[in-house]
């Protein structure tokens, strides 16, 4: 199972890295993408919406079927992957690197902490 070590996680598949400028990065787990099977769209939010921890932050529909994303942390969103509009399949190639979703602005940093370690991820979904 690919769950790096450096990230953070939700029980709902969700996966949280902060980075060197204060943001935090969102996707969905490794474990998630393979359970949806073939990423076909990606609903994303726009720049600027406050979302709060746990909030729908948008919809990944596959060959399967479509599921909602939440937020891991609460705050504001500084950027969105525009490449996932023509190739959602990233996120099923790449899906802790090109296949990210959002980055956030976190309202509170620390909030970061309280997300499951990837030891803790990993026993969730075992």
């Amino acid at each position: 199972m690919n769950i790096p070590p450096q990230l953070h996680f939700t029980a709902s598949h969700e996966w949280a890295r902060s980075e060197n400028d204060g943001s935090v990065t969102v996707g969905i787990t490794h474990h998630a993408q393979e359970t949806l099977g073939d990423i076909v769209y990606v609903a994303l939010p726009d720049v600027g919406r406050n979302m709060a921890m746990g909030e729908t932050l948008g919809e990944v529909e596959s060959t399967k079927s479509v599921n909602e994303v939440y937020a891991p942390i609460a705050g504001t969103i500084v950027a969105v992957n525009g490449d996932l509009d023509g190739s959602p399949e990233l996120v099923n190639s790449d899906p802790y690197g090109a296949g990210w979703f959002v980055r956030i602005a976190p309202s509170d940093p620390a909030a970061i902490d309280a997300l499951l370690d990837a030891a803790g991820y990993e026993a969730h979904i075992a």
